[in-house]
């Protein structure tokens, strides 16, 4: 019987997730025994005093965040994986995360929607933060749009400071409209909370992304804010996996989990386009509220006073894309979240996305999304798996 120290924070939406999965995994082999110490412990006996109770209860593994003392943890002579905050271990096992790309998501996101203006909002201590932030503004740089950052502490816990008038400050100098990309959920509920309190509208002067989907969090905010998925479960499981390989010393020296983005909870918060010519956004609008009915481009002339062909020409340079790719987007994002939520089959589901001749759904699916529907619902059922 494995016996696992737990010893990182167990209040957000990220650890429990996380936690699930790694319990699934020991329920898939041998039924691990976990210990949860709690977070007073330490300050009540200091890192030896959580060495001294490892050793005593014979943990045959710790999982711990970065501010736990690697010297002192490295005593007890058991596998060590921490959970990266301030940076990464160089000498243990590390829980991190693909959060370059993270931010590269976010900003392609934001650039699908037109906007010229970003800015990124992180946490000064947090590696993580860090190079969500470095992702993002990247890929900004690339795309030449105009950059902005500003990072700080953790303020949800914390009384009124300098910090939160210097926050309040930025966020009402940044020029509108802009894209903002919050390192979490928890930073984009407090820019949220700024953006009511100095009357500026969310989506249509800060369009709001988050990151871990902590539906709590994101439906505490008018609106509720969008937010990056990650794909926290099966983090856990492999967790788990890599637990077992060490502590059977199939697997020797240290080994990573890296926990990768997968997709964008869409919510009211991003749900606007940053396009100035009003005969486009027009023609956009109608297009998103109804993208599932057959939509031909002589019916959008009759929407806007332009012809076919201006139409084309303009809707493709505000837009980056053709008229009939940018119905193709919508029709797969709600395709894909249909195979999220329903077993039906894929036949009935095209139907519903306004996909009407269904021979080459696959084809295009996996133009869009890099797998075909069958091996996405396939990735879905996975993590399902994991997660139950």
């Amino acid at each position: 019987m494995i016996k696992v120290l737990v010893i990182i924070d167990d209040s957000s939406e990220f650890s429990r997730r996380l936690l699930r999965g790694l319990i699934k995994y020991s329920n898939d082999n041998e039924s691990w025994i976990f210990f949860q110490l709690p977070s007073y412990y330490k300050s009540l006996n200091g890192t030896n005093g959580i060495v001294d109770w490892a050793k005593e209860w014979k943990a045959d593994a710790v999982i711990a965040r970065w501010d736990h003392e690697e010297s002192l943890l490295a005593q007890l002579n058991v596998p060590i994986i921490f959970q990266n905050y301030k940076k990464r271990s160089e000498c243990f096992s590390n829980l991190t995360g693909d959060y370059i790309g993270t931010g590269v998501m976010a900003a392609h996101f934001f650039m699908e929607r037109n906007y010229q203006n970003f800015a990124f909002y992180g946490n000064i201590n947090a590696v993580w933060s860090k190079e969500r932030g470095e992702g993002f503004r990247k890929e900004v740089e690339k795309f030449e749009g105009k950059y902005y950052h500003f990072e700080t502490e953790n303020l949800r816990e914390e009384p009124w400071s300098k910090s939160h008038i210097e926050l309040e400050k930025w966020v009402c100098s940044l020029p509108k409209p802009i894209a903002l990309f919050a390192c979490d959920d928890t930073f984009a509920l407090q820019i949220s909370e700024v953006c009511k309190l100095n009357n500026i509208s969310i989506p249509n002067e800060i369009a709001l992304l988050g990151v871990d989907n902590d539906e709590l969090i994101c439906n505490l905010s008018d609106p509720p804010i969008s937010s990056i998925v990650l794909d926290v479960e099966r983090g856990g499981y492999e967790l788990g996996r890599l637990i077992h390989q060490l502590v059977k010393k199939e697997k020797l020296g240290p080994g990573n989990v890296t926990i990768k983005p997968m997709r964008i909870e869409l919510r009211n918060s991003t749900e606007k386009y940053n396009i100035e010519n009003k005969h486009i956004l027009t023609v956009v609008d109608y297009i998103v509220a109804n993208f599932t009915s057959d939509i031909s481009i002589d019916f959008l002339t009759e929407l806007v006073p332009l012809s076919r062909r201006n139409l084309e020409v303009k809707f493709k340079n505000e837009m980056g894309t053709s008229i009939y790719q940018f119905i193709l987007q919508n029709r797969i994002e709600y395709f894909s979240k249909l195979l999220l939520n329903t077993d039906r089959s894929l036949f009935e589901l095209a139907l519903e996305s306004g996909f009407n001749d269904c021979k080459n759904i696959s084809r295009i699916f996996k133009k869009f999304k890099g797998h075909t529907p069958v091996e996405f619902r396939q990735r879905l059922q996975e993590l399902s798996a994991v997660n139950a």
